[in-house]
């Protein structure tokens, strides 16, 4: 089934996340013919672009990136002659929005009840971390092992009060409702 609306994302997580806010708000986006597409990275952007947009299969479009990626993004929109309309920048990334979010106490609490609370104290010890605050800590650990930045996207937007979203992801949803 052809799509109605796609939402362009970084990765994975970024789909986890926004799938899982929807499910937390009772929408089926298979139903809504909207489809979380993740490009493996910001530099496909462009060959998305293509063949989600005008040139392609001409879907509305909506995009959530990082700002570290918010250049490669807006390069690729014009390139496309597309607007920035219905693309949202995470401060940071990702988890930088959620821990801000929770708070850092909160996602210890979600990292403990996950089992990886030692893990996590053992980053924290390592001279390169030490003395960096929590939150940067939290981030770190999120982004090492594994498919751990996936699981704990879930993990903090199951985690999260439905008041309390980032903004990025609030909007990004809305744009393709």
């Amino acid at each position: 089934m052809r799509p109605r609306a796609v939402v362009l994302v970084e990765g994975t997580s970024d789909q986890v996340a926004l799938e899982t806010l929807a499910e937390r708000r009772g929408r089926d986006l298979d139903a809504d013919g909207v489809a979380i597409v993740p490009m493996g990275g910001a530099q496909s952007i462009g060959r998305f672009l293509d063949r989600f947009g005008p040139r392609g299969l001409d879907v509305r479009l909506a995009g959530l990136c990082d700002a570290g990626e918010e250049r490669e993004f807006r390069r690729a929109l014009d390139r496309a002659g597309l607007e920035w309309l219905g693309f949202y920048v995470c401060v940071v990334d990702l988890e930088d929005e959620l821990i801000r979010a929770l708070g850092a106490r909160a996602v210890e609490e979600v990292v403990e009840a996950h089992g990886e609370l030692g893990a996590f104290r053992t980053l924290q010890k390592q001279p390169a971390w030490r003395d960096r605050p929590v939150e940067e800590q939290l981030r770190r650990f999120m982004g090492s092992g594994g498919r751990r930045k996936i699981r704990y996207a879930r993990l903090l937007v199951e985690a999260l009060e439905l008041d309390r979203v980032p903004r990025p992801l609030n909007e990004v949803l809305a744009r393709v409702t």
